[in-house]
């Protein structure tokens, strides 16, 4: 069983960056491909990056290029440096396994507003 703490979240004004972290607890973790996930309001649970156990990373379209995901597997951290953010990207952020695991963390609140 996998255990996961997000942090990093915070109010910040569009155009601004964040990077968000995600600790989590296993051995298992360094074999498992690791996502970045988002909820907005009203709105579905949507899959935004995905970096393998090798470090391998995929993107979604309304992220690529502004979003970057990357692990570090001594530390048990993936992390997910967010740029050129806009109000769009609004949502509580989640880590999780890809495809995820049935537990889910408390996730950290982004909030991209003037």
């Amino acid at each position: 069983q996998v255990q996961l703490v997000e942090s990093g979240g915070g109010l910040v004004q569009p155009g601004g960056s964040l990077r968000l972290s995600c600790a989590a607890s296993g051995s298992i973790f360094v074999i498992k491909d690791m996502g970045w996930y988002r909820q907005a309001p009203g709105k579905q649970r949507e899959l935004l990056a995905v970096i393998t156990n090798s470090g391998r990373p995929n993107y979604a379209d309304s992220v690529k290029g502004r979003f970057t995901i990357s692990r570090d597997n001594a530390k048990n951290t993936v992390y997910l440096q967010m740029n050129s953010l806009n109000p769009e990207d609004t949502a509580v952020y989640y880590c999780n396994l890809v495809p995820p695991g049935n537990y889910w963390g408390q996730g950290t609140q982004v909030t991209v507003s003037s």
